[in-house]
């Protein structure tokens, strides 16, 4: 049910609507609220549950529980002519589960007696050595800044995270606060977990964003999305002071209740100074155990591979780094290196009944982006172009030549956004376009393309030796 696993399922589905969708309970109920903000509703979702067996076509689907930071995730077995492929999904095996719900340890073993041909495994956390912490464990920390919080608090954790939310909310009711959901996922996904009962909250506790003012600073829990450092979330924007009902300042705490993901630095340390800037105490994973992953460490996977003792190996759900500390870890435990396959997105696996599976292909697996209310128009290069536009700005210089006469009619216009405030700088290097421009048309020269490429090089060299800097430069030559 978490974000990077159903986001992409409405794109699909537009594409595609007669694709079965099987899931569990919670897991359909949170893509059908995404899935009607699309107005998609004609869609075959089939609920499953664990230690249910599905007959789908040629493919027998078995499903087990498996303990991650969302509830009611599942693992799923789908058996074949050609074998066996137990597909973890993201897991942990957490001993002391919240909601007292355990990795189906014993349904793994039952299916690793009776053969599994390829086992697809979780590496998220594949190089952390040891056991993954329990969630429990995190609650002292907790409790320390509930405790100690005398004015607002806030906590900013993924919109999915049932389990977080749910410990923060029992620490809110203990200590006296009400709770609001800041943030539009937020308020959708808990509101959905609470009508299914994966959500525990009392009768009280929860008040609207407009009765805030209302309460004390004290006696209020914000439940806020942002943890991420998302540009447009909530604690973004109270953090830039430009959210505009809740301000953030001296004597207010905010808990980052999430794991940083990697590429998210910049974003998350931003939000992180401007809240400090703003005299707020930020408590966040790096100075306080205020979060636990919800993926299976090193011991866990080794654990695994010695219960279910799979033929073959492929490493999913990870960085490159990941799968291939994955893939030791499966050698380790004997699978051969040669039935290990820590592959990345696109590659096709011939799993042969009874035989040795191989690497047969690549599938083209690249993004398909999401640009306002179009999708798949947007390329690398055109991103690129952005990005260059928005760091490096733009400089337009218009020319009108003849070709009959070989000179210049009117022009070079220079002009630039983003890269100087004064076009009167141009005033240098118009001299040199205009020498470029009349010896190539002296030279016989009569093709626009050539004439603006020689305008592109002499005007990027200039920007380069005087302002070290690689505007886009759209260079426009007319013939009159």
């Amino acid at each position: 049910g978490h974000e990077d696993h159903i986001g992409g399922v409405p794109y699909l589905l537009r594409r595609r609507g007669d694709i079965p969708v099987f899931g569990s309970r919670l897991t359909l109920a949170l893509l059908s609220a995404k899935l009607r903000e699309h107005r998609l509703r004609e869609v075959d979702l089939r609920e499953v549950a664990e230690g249910e067996r599905v007959q789908m076509g040629e493919f027998d689907l078995e499903f087990y529980s498996v303990n991650h930071s969302i509830p009611d995730a599942l693992a799923v077995a789908v058996r074949t002519k050609a074998g066996t492929v137990l597909h973890t999904g993201d897991f942990k095996m957490d001993q002391l589960p919240l909601d007292h719900r355990l990795t189906d340890l014993r349904g793994f073993a039952r299916l690793g007696e009776e053969g599994v041909d390829l086992f697809m495994v979780d590496s998220t956390n594949a190089d952390v050595p040891g056991f993954t912490a329990h969630e429990r464990d995190i609650e002292p920390a907790l409790e320390r800044v509930f405790a100690s919080a005398q004015q607002k608090l806030i906590v900013a954790c993924f919109a999915s995270h049932v389990h977080r939310v749910q410990q923060v909310m029992d620490l809110a009711v203990k200590h006296g606060r009400k709770v609001v959901y800041v943030g539009r996922s937020m308020l959708r996904n808990m509101t959905v977990a609470r009508e299914l009962g994966f959500l525990k909250v009392p009768e009280n506790t929860l008040i609207d964003l407009k009765e805030i003012e209302d309460y004390p600073d004290d006696q209020v829990l914000i439940i806020s999305t942002g943890s991420q450092g998302e540009p447009l979330s909530a604690l973004s924007r109270i953090s830039n002071h430009e959210h505009p009902v809740i301000t953030a300042g001296p004597g207010d705490v905010v808990l980052l209740a999430s794991s940083l993901i990697p590429g998210n630095e910049n974003s998350v340390y931003r939000v992180i100074n401007g809240l400090s800037r703003n005299g707020v105490s930020v408590v966040h994973k790096g100075n306080a155990m205020v979060h636990v992953s919800g993926h299976s460490s090193a011991g866990e996977l080794l654990y695994c591979y010695n219960l279910i003792t799979p033929r073959h190996v492929l490493p999913v759900h990870g960085e490159v780094r990941h799968l291939i500390a994955n893939a030791k870890l499966a050698i380790d435990t004997g699978v051969p290196a040669d039935r290990v396959f820590p592959v990345e997105d696109g590659a096709v696996i011939d799993l042969p009944a009874g035989g040795k599976a191989r690497v047969v292909g690549q599938l083209d697996c690249s993004y398909i982006f999401v640009d306002g209310l179009t999708e798949g128009e947007v390329s690398d290069t055109e991103l690129t172009d952005r990005k260059i536009l928005g760091e490096e700005g733009i400089i337009s210089v218009v020319t009108v030549v003849s070709f009959r006469s070989q000179q210049i009619v009117s022009g070079p216009d220079i002009h630039a956004r983003g890269f100087v405030d004064d076009d009167s700088v141009f005033d240098q290097v118009r001299p040199d376009l205009v020498g470029v421009i009349e010896r190539a048309l002296a030279d016989g020269v009569e093709d626009t393309f050539q004439l603006q490429q020689l305008v592109r090089r002499t005007i990027g060299r200039w920007v380069n030796n005087n302002y070290r800097r690689r505007p886009m430069i759209l260079p426009i030559v007319v013939e009159s």
